[in-house]
């Protein structure tokens, strides 16, 4: 998913029995992108291969990654930063799979007191702006938490592989749908009220534009008389 926007640009469904760090061998990197991804795909041997492909990723660090600190530089800790350190990677394989030197930041947030350990390939923005980064992936829970809250993923109506993958899609293109309508537009409504208006007025022949921006009493209207109702 881009930071720029809600919607994703590269969606793979596999089963249940696939890791998730399994998708990094899928993607072609874009040199001087970025990256951004939780531990679970942590795999030095792909992420050097991202490395040699000039681009950037963003991480967190595992709690038993051994590693031989070679510099660091000073951080503002009112910010929540802790540290920042270029560090090399110990032990055999570690070190064979992911042989130049990478850079560790210490985080702890503000609010909720927690702390976190980062991992990056990049060395030229600052510390606090890779922290935020990485607070974006948020954004990748959040489609998932939407689209199971509010386009009827809960349940499957087929247990076949084909009948759940159907389903997915679905789900997946019609969050997409409504989301490309939204930044088209410039729709100032939430993808959920975009989703409940669409929802009730599928037979309406109006344009969708018209339709997505009438005030809230002109929709209570078109709530009271629909016959779907």
């Amino acid at each position: 998913m881009e930071l720029k926007g809600n919607i994703p640009c590269v969606i793979r469904v596999s089963d249940a029995k696939t890791h998730d760090v399994a998708f990094l061998d899928t993607i072609d990197y874009e040199p001087g992108s970025f990256y951004i991804m939780d531990k679970a795909y942590i795999d030095y041997q792909r992420l050097f291969r991202l490395n040699m492909s000039k681009a950037f990723f963003v991480t967190r660090a595992k709690t038993n990654m051994s590693y031989t600190r070679r510099a660091y530089q000073k951080v503002d800790k009112t910010t929540g930063l802790r540290s920042d350190q270029t560090i090399a990677l110990k032990g055999f394989y570690a070190s064979k799979d992911y042989p130049e030197i990478l850079r560790r930041i210490t985080f702890t947030d503000p609010k909720t007191g927690k702390r976190f350990t980062f991992l990056t390939n990049n060395f030229e923005l600052d510390a606090l702006t890779i922290a935020l980064l990485y607070k974006c992936r948020w954004q990748i829970e959040l489609f998932f938490k939407w689209i199971k809250q509010h386009l009827r993923i809960k349940t499957f109506f087929g247990n076949t592989l084909n009948a759940v993958k159907t389903q997915i899609w679905i789900a997946i293109s019609v969050y997409v749908l409504v989301a490309i309508i939204k930044k088209e537009l410039k729709i100032e409504r939430s993808l959920y009220e975009m989703l409940q208006i669409i929802s009730i007025s599928l037979f309406e022949k109006e344009p969708i534009k018209q339709l997505l921006t009438k005030s809230n009493s002109q929709l209570e209207k078109t709530l009271n008389y629909n016959p779907l109702f």
